[in-house]
C-alpha cells in the first residue's frame, strides 16, 4: 500500500502534534505551509520534514498531497479548507473548525460535495478515561442517564505575564477559552450523551486582563434525551488544576478521578479496567523542538500526541476504506459544525444575560 502524503498547514502545534502523529499513523509529511519564509525553513528543518510553502495551492500541486491537516487560527480555517476541498483533498482541521455555524454549516456542505474524508481535531475523545467513561454510559452501567455535571480550574493563562499568542485573546480570530477548551468538552458532552436541545450560559474573564475574550465560561443544559447537565470551566484561576467529572443515572454513577473511571451502584463502588482497545499507543517522539536540541533529549511528549496518534490512524482508517480499531467514534465536519451551533447558542445566552436558548 502506498504511503499517502499529507500537508500541514501551521508551523506551531501543526510541527509539535500533527507531523508526528500523521507519521506514526503511516502517512508522509510532505510539507509544511505557512506565512513566514523564515520559521517554515527553521520549522521544516527542525521536522525532517522535505519542503515547504508559503501558498496551499501550490503545496498541493508541488507534492501530490492528498490529505491537508490545518493548524493554525480559527479565523483562517474556513478559507484553507475550502482551498483543501476544492483540490480534492482530504481535510483534518483544529477545532473550533469555524468562527461560526453557518460557516460550518458551508465548509461541511463543500465536503460532502466532493466526498473528501473530513475530520475535526477532537482527540481527546481518545483518551482512554473519556472512551471508558462513555462506555459505561453506552453499556447502561449507571442505567438511564440524568445527571452530568463537568467542572474544571486551570491555570493556563491566570498570570497576565505569561508568554501566549495574542490571538488567543482575541475574539475576531476566534480566540477566547469557549473555543480553546470548551470545543472539546462541548464535543464530549455529545459523544456521550447525544445533542443538546437547551441551554443557558456565561462567558466571563477571571484573569486580570481587561477587554479581551473570555477564559471561562459556564454553561447550564439538557440533552435531546432528557439529561440535565452544567459544565463550567476556568483557565485563569490560579493554582494546581482541579477537576470533576461526574454522571449519575437511574440505576448508578460514573465518575473520573486522577485519570481513573469509578462506578458506584447497588453492589457497592469499584474502578472500571480500560480494555485493551481503549488503551493509547506510546506516543511518537516529538518533531519539534529540533532533535538536535540537547533540552529536547529525554523531554516526555506532549500530552496531546498519543490522543492525535489515534485521530490521525483512524482519518487514514477513512481514506483507505478499513475498519476503525477501538470503540471510539472519529469526530468529523458534522460535529464540528453541532459543536458550533452550541457554542453560537451559549454565546447568544451570555450576551442576553444568561437567557435561555433552545437548539433546533
Amino acid at each position: 500500500m502506498k504511503t499517502i502524503p499529507a500537508i500541514v498547514v501551521g508551523t506551531g502545534f501543526g510541527c509539535r502534534i500533527h507531523v508526528p502523529a500523521l507519521r506514526a499513523a503511516g502517512f508522509e509529511v510532505a510539507a509544511l505551509v505557512g506565512r513566514n519564509e523564515e520559521r517554515l525553513a527553521r520549522k521544516a528543518a527542525d521536522s525532517g520534514v522535505p519542503a515547504w510553502f508559503t501558498d496551499l495551492d501550490e503545496a498541493i500541486t508541488a507534492t501530490g498531497a492528498e490529505v491537508v491537516t490545518i493548524a493554525t487560527t480559527p479565523d483562517t480555517h474556513a478559507s484553507l479548507a475550502h482551498r483543501a476541498i476544492a483540490r480534492g483533498c482530504h481535510v483534518l482541521c483544529e477545532k473550533p473548525f469555524a468562527l461560526n455555524a453557518a460557516e460550518g454549516a458551508a465548509l461541511l456542505d463543500a465536503a460532502d460535495e466532493r466526498q473528501i474524508v473530513h475530520m475535526v481535531s477532537h482527540e481527546f475523545r481518545w483518551l482512554p478515561e473519556r472512551a471508558l467513561f462513555g462506555q459505561a454510559i453506552r453499556d447502561g452501567l449507571i442505567g438511564e442517564p440524568r445527571f452530568l455535571v463537568m467542572d474544571q480550574f486551570i491555570p493556563f493563562c491566570a498570570d497576565p505575564a505569561a508568554r501566549l499568542p495574542r490571538w488567543w485573546f482575541d475574539a475576531e480570530a476566534g480566540g477566547g477559552w469557549l473555543g480553546a477548551g470548551g470545543s472539546h468538552l462541548i464535543d464530549q458532552v455529545r459523544a456521550w450523551l447525544g445533542d443538546i436541545h437547551a441551554l443557558s450560559a456565561n462567558l466571563l474573564t477571571v484573569s486580570d486582563r481587561k477587554d479581551v475574550a473570555e477564559d471561562s465560561y459556564s454553561v447550564r443544559f439538557v440533552t435531546k434525551t432528557g439529561v440535565e447537565g452544567s459544565m463550567q470551566q476556568s483557565a485563569g484561576a490560579w493554582g494546581q488544576p482541579a477537576s470533576l467529572c461526574r454522571c449519575a443515572g437511574s440505576k448508578g454513577t460514573v465518575w473520573i478521578d486522577g485519570g481513573k473511571v469509578f462506578l458506584a451502584d447497588s453492589t457497592g463502588t469499584r474502578q472500571l479496567e480500560v480494555p485493551p482497545e481503549l488503551a493509547l499507543p506510546q506516543a511518537p517522539a516529538p518533531s519539534d523542538p529540533a532533535p538536535s536540541d540537547p533540552a529536547a533529549s529525554g523531554r516526555a511528549p506532549p500530552f496531546e500526541l498519543a490522543p492525535f496518534t489515534r485521530l490521525a490512524e483512524a482519518l487514514k482508517a477513512r481514506i483507505t476504506g478499513q475498519a476503525q480499531a477501538g470503540g471510539v467514534a472519529a469526530p468529523t465536519f458534522r460535529d464540528g459544525l453541532e459543536c458550533m451551533r452550541i457554542m453560537d447558542a451559549m454565546r447568544a445566552s451570555a450576551a442576553q444575560g444568561g437567557a435561555l436558548q433552545t437548539l433546533a
